[in-house]
């Protein structure tokens, strides 16, 4: 199909998303690519301005396609799925799993007196010595995500000398600390950039922003590690494994509102 069929029973607006993703492929346009504007689609596809919107919706809403204000429309660039469920992961194994590269500039590592909330999801007394991560880190040289972690300074002695550039957290513990990471509990909220983040993530002020609060325990329950972290919501999404018992079971919810 190259054209709108007039007498198929599917809509304008899917046929012309079926089109569009055809001619992406046909054309191999690679992220970053500039597709036709509203205007030029409607006059290629003799349609109106609303299925074409409605179609461009739906490939934005897909991952397809991204829209920037006052630019155009453009092929999207693929964005990094991290997973929260089923598997401990961090940004790094998920950006190696999709044959990306991720670096990390490192902002701060340096032993600091634990804060109260950090404190408390440690399991540690305030003032306890923690060690302090900062990262602003890169997925093809692409600023991805602004973390801020805590680790009890007693757990890993030789952190501080760790050249974190291009090394997993994760796998420093494991492997050279003997750190044996169980679990995690995560939640994510929306958020929007504010000027510093907006700087560092090379978005605008007011940009939405997915914001990952953690703590990982190890094999005994014992926390090990406590993370912040911004990432880009134009870049990222998170990906939740659900099941469903047979029993109705208490437990906590996946999700929370507020006011």
């Amino acid at each position: 199909m190259t054209t709108i069929d007039r007498s198929s029973p599917m809509p304008f607006y899917h046929q012309l998303k079926e089109l569009l993703l055809a001619e992406i492929e046909r054309k191999g346009l690679r992220p970053g690519d500039r597709i036709p504007g509203d205007h030029e689609l409607c006059l290629t596809y003799g349609v109106s301005r609303t299925v074409v919107r409605q179609a461009l919706a739906e490939l934005e809403f897909a991952g397809v396609v991204e829209r920037v204000k006052g630019r155009g429309t453009f092929v999207a660039r693929p964005k990094v799925t991290e997973g929260l469920a089923q598997s401990l992961t961090g940004l790094f194994e998920d950006a190696a799993a999709r044959g990306s590269h991720l670096r990390s500039e490192v902002r701060a590592l340096e032993e600091r007196p634990a804060e109260i909330q950090v404190a408390h999801d440690l399991g540690v007394a305030p003032g306890h010595p923690v060690v302090f991560l900062e990262r602003l880190r890169f997925i093809d040289d692409v600023p991805w995500a602004h973390t801020f972690t805590y680790v009890p300074a007693e757990l890993a002695p030789g952190l501080l000398a760790e050249d974190f550039t291009e090394a997993s957290l994760y796998h420093l513990l494991e492997r050279r600390y003997g750190v044996v990471l169980a679990r995690a509990r995560r939640t994510i909220e929306a958020a929007v950039a504010n000027a510093e983040l907006a700087r560092n993530l090379d978005i605008r002020v007011g940009d939405p922003v997915l914001v990952l609060r953690s703590v990982c325990v190890d094999g005994d329950g014992r926390p090990v590690e406590h993370f912040v972290a911004f990432h880009r919501g134009d870049r990222s999404r998170m990906e939740v494994d659900l099941t469903r018992s047979p029993r109705r079971a208490s437990r906590s919810p996946l999700m929370v509102v507020t006011d």
